[in-house]
């Protein structure tokens, strides 16, 4: 019977921790944080397509977890391609491309025929789905900060700043989505609200 390997290294005690070329940063390294706020994103993902399964078969909704499961493949190499410098990347490394942003313009445009036209801000909420994929939105905007401040002092491919900024859009219009198939009602900002007497 064979043995599955430790799933501790030791390796990351000293507060340090390795990239795909072998080199070790500090764990608080803005390279660091990328790919873990994009690890982060897709965990959210996870919860969000959890809360789906658990609404039982529907077509559109298997069709939304498909495109989920397909973000959270896209994280990973996203992740996978921040955790590696520009010198250490070969060509067969999967990574994020246009065709990837443009899958994600398309699927935009898709879910939001489906939706009325804003008119206000809205508050996260409604189903637990539509939840959970906008606590996933709010980190997508926060990996998307992360990325921009290091590619002010190192090299990023540009194509990723324009995917995580697309894939926050996405996450809007699919929580939104949700709700509305869930029959859930959107929950409209009032400037002028009052706390309750």
């Amino acid at each position: 019977m064979s043995r599955s390997p430790r799933i501790y290294t030791r390796s990351g005690d000293d507060g340090t921790t390795g990239l795909v070329g072998g080199q070790r940063l500090s764990k608080q390294h803005r390279r660091i944080e990328c790919f873990g706020t994009i690890d982060e994103c897709s965990c959210s993902i996870g919860l969000a397509r959890r809360a789906l399964a658990d609404q039982g078969e529907r077509p559109r909704i298997a069709d939304l977890d498909a495109w989920l499961a397909w973000v959270q493949d896209a994280l990973f190499n996203l992740g996978s391609d921040l955790a590696t410098l520009p010198k250490d990347r070969s060509e067969t490394m999967p990574r994020i491309v246009q065709s990837d942003v443009d899958a994600l313009e398309s699927a935009i445009d898709r879910a939001q025929g489906d939706l009325q036209p804003l008119d206000t801000f809205i508050h996260p909420g409604g189903s637990y789905a539509g939840g959970h994929l906008n606590v996933a939105r709010a980190v997508c905007r926060r990996a998307e900060r992360l990325m921009v401040a290091l590619s002010e002092s190192e090299s990023i491919e540009p194509v990723t700043l324009r995917f995580v900024n697309r894939l926050s859009d996405a996450l809007f219009v699919w929580a939104r989505w949700v709700n509305a198939e869930f029959g859930e009602p959107e929950h409209r900002w009032n400037p002028k609200a009052f706390p309750p007497a």
